[in-house]
């Protein structure tokens, strides 16, 4: 269904950003996971919105209820129901949405493909929908730390500022406090003022900036993904397209790779402590669809926010010429709570790839 993502750790997201409220239904969840209203509710205040004076001042707590599947801070294996509920909705903002068709959103594609629309701040293609990803998402990151797996995402650029390529390459793997540190979410303090200075330069403008977001993954064992249709970087990829604004997608070396020779490229296998490992990590983690137990890296390219405060040209649903300028409480920049939910969606993928794998060998 196209509502529902992963095979055997499956969410299925509801709700709709000026509806009553929003959420997600986890299915496939192990028993006996501790987990807590209180570790759910520290995800989703990182994607909530007005956190900052860089991101929408719209005014939601993203309070969330869990309804069923968790009794006594424990996981009992059945569906876990959660739920946020819409509290500062502000529908008259888009009224005037209800005829024109806003420039670089879903409004006409929706409306071409159901006939109907809620031209209530986009509906289901609104990003409040990521609120059940980044709920969901807080379990699986619950599931994989218990193995031992981290996951980073942080931002590398917005627009033009961007962290220099000789310090990215040998950053160490960042710590939750060098990324939060920062309104912004970028773990190199000098590029995150620079950063921050263009969102606040550019809003002040009523116009928006995009950017770039690497995530990173240590701990993950050699052997999750497929070979063909499933190959691990495939469904990452999906994962991370997915998402409101996402524009890009490339793993390891990425179109970077296509300017080296094979000589180049290629990631050497050397013995270390009596384990096979690789000299360098251009695969980024996974060879073949599968992954090769180095750490996993990958980067997610995310658009300019389309709703800007400037005049634009448009047509309505007559298909007449008009023009339009944004309304309502928007992000300037989306990429500091795209974030948490591009860790979230990481973690949901490799979850579920790693439960396939144990049904798949036999092990429990």
């Amino acid at each position: 269904m196209p509502n529902s993502f992963g095979k055997m750790f499956t969410i299925t997201t509801w709700g709709e950003s000026h509806g009553a409220g929003v959420g997600v239904v986890v299915d496939g969840c192990p028993p006996l996971l501790p987990i807590t209203a209180e570790e759910i509710q520290a995800e989703l205040d990182r994607r909530r919105p007005g956190q900052s004076d860089i991101v929408t001042p719209r005014n939601e707590a993203d309070a969330v209820e869990i309804l069923s599947g968790v009794f006594e801070g424990k996981t009992t294996g059945t569906p876990i129901a959660m739920l946020v509920r819409n509290a500062d909705q502000r529908p008259g903002a888009y009224d005037e949405m209800r005829e024109k068709f806003r420039p670089s959103h879903a409004d006409f594609t929706y409306q071409a493909k159901y006939g109907v629309r809620d031209h209530r701040g986009g509906g289901r293609s609104s990003a409040r929908e990521t609120i059940g990803r980044v709920a969901a998402g807080a379990i699986a990151k619950k599931l994989l730390a218990t193995k031992g797996v981290e996951i980073r995402a942080f931002v590398t650029r917005v627009q033009d500022v961007a962290i220099p390529e000789t310090v990215l390459s040998e950053m160490p793997f960042p710590s939750p406090g060098q990324i939060e540190a920062s309104a912004v979410r970028c773990p190199h303090t000098a590029t995150a003022e620079a950063m921050i200075e263009r969102i606040k330069e550019v809003r002040a403008a009523g116009d928006s900036v995009g950017g770039v977001i690497r995530c990173r993954v240590r701990g993950i064992p050699a052997g999750l993904g497929e070979p063909v249709f499933d190959r691990l970087e495939a469904d990452l990829a999906k994962a991370m397209l997915s998402l409101p604004a996402s524009k890009g997608f490339e793993i390891g070396s990425g179109f970077a790779g296509t300017l080296l020779k094979g000589s180049e490229h290629n990631d050497a296998w050397i013995s270390q402590d009596g384990k096979p490992r690789t000299a360098t990590n251009r695969s980024g983690g996974v060879q073949g669809g599968i992954s090769n137990g180095e750490e996993i890296f990958f980067n997610v390219a995310f658009k300019p926010t389309a709703t800007i405060m400037l005049p634009q040209k448009t047509v309505d649903a007559h298909g007449a010429q008009t023009e339009l300028t944004g309304r309502g409480r928007h992000d300037a920049c989306v990429l500091p709570r795209a974030v948490p939910i591009v860790e979230s969606m990481a973690a949901l993928v490799l979850v579920d790839h790693w439960m396939r794998q144990n049904a798949q060998r036999g092990t429990f």
